[in-house]
């Protein structure tokens, strides 16, 4: 082979590779402006609805109608507390589905002895609007405020539960307004923590415009908490739930479910999960278990 037409290959296999090249990066580009421009779709995954009356589906419960500050009137399924030392327990759902998913929770507090309240976020189950961080946040205190204001529940006999997103939910939510006590089921330190889980290879905090500061805010929060998290969960990893039970200022609790996933049911109404509100009903109240 002549030094010309070695060249001549070479110039070809440097142009193959600055073309794989090119078309590598064009790809990452295109996964970039996707995720910039859909990310909310990747991140709130509703169930539309319409969702079945409380009497269908939560033995005790009622509907009710939750007004946020921006004009929104959202739906939820109220249980009242069958005795007045008992605690009530507000419920922030995760990213996806509907308070339909979670009814046999509702129903086993509920027959616990304990108060509910189940609810929809924005845009889902029903709800106009569309979820966004500052959305959701103005949806929680709209719970906050029928248990307090509506359902006349005492502030010190109130108990927040976050699943997943949820516990993003309800931490900020502890940052302004402390409950009695806290269950943070599922959580994650960041938004961009667990999304870089998921996306490796993309700049996910420069992207997201929500952020969800979970463990950064319940450094801040003086109340007794407790965390949950299945050691086989797939979509929040383990580690990150005990990141942020490390940051806990008040930590009660860290209740691990062996080889429980995410969606499984051990994490939805297990009795692991259930006692854990239990516990934490009894340890900031004066209220026992029937």
């Amino acid at each position: 082979m002549t030094r010309w037409g070695g060249a001549v290959i070479i110039g070809r296999v440097v142009r193959s590779l600055l073309l794989g090249a090119g078309a590598v990066v064009l790809l990452l580009a295109l996964l970039v402006g996707l995720l910039w421009g859909f990310q909310r779709s990747l991140i709130y995954l509703p169930d539309p609805g319409p969702v079945s009356s409380a009497g269908d589906l939560l033995p005790g419960g009622r509907d009710v109608v939750l007004h946020t500050s921006d004009g929104l009137d959202l739906g939820g399924w109220y249980v009242p507390a069958p005795a007045r030392d008992a605690a009530t327990v507000l419920v922030a759902n995760g990213n996806g589905g509907h308070r339909g998913m979670r009814a046999p929770l509702g129903e086993a507090l509920a027959d616990a002895g304990l108060g509910v309240l189940l609810f929809d976020y924005r845009g889902y189950g029903g709800n106009p609007g569309s979820p966004t961080e500052e959305g959701l946040a103005r949806d929680v205190r709209a719970a906050r405020t029928f248990l307090l204001d509506d359902a006349g529940v005492p502030a010190d006999r109130l108990l927040y539960f976050g699943e997943s997103l949820g516990a993003a939910v309800v931490t900020e939510l502890a940052t302004e307004h402390p409950p009695a006590g806290l269950v943070l089921r599922s959580p994650f330190v960041d938004l961009a923590s667990v999304a870089a889980e998921h996306y490796p290879l993309l700049p996910v905090r420069a992207l997201l415009w929500d952020h969800y500061p979970l463990a950064e805010q319940i450094a801040g929060v003086d109340v007794p908490t407790t965390v949950v998290l299945g050691t086989a969960d797939s979509i929040v990893p383990p580690a990150q739930s005990r990141a942020v039970a490390e940051a806990a200022r008040r930590l009660h609790r860290l209740v691990e479910v062996p080889g429980a996933g995410h969606n499984d049911a051990a994490l939805l109404n297990g009795a692991a999960l259930v006692d854990a509100v239990l516990d934490l009903a009894e340890h900031t109240t004066d209220w026992s278990r029937p």
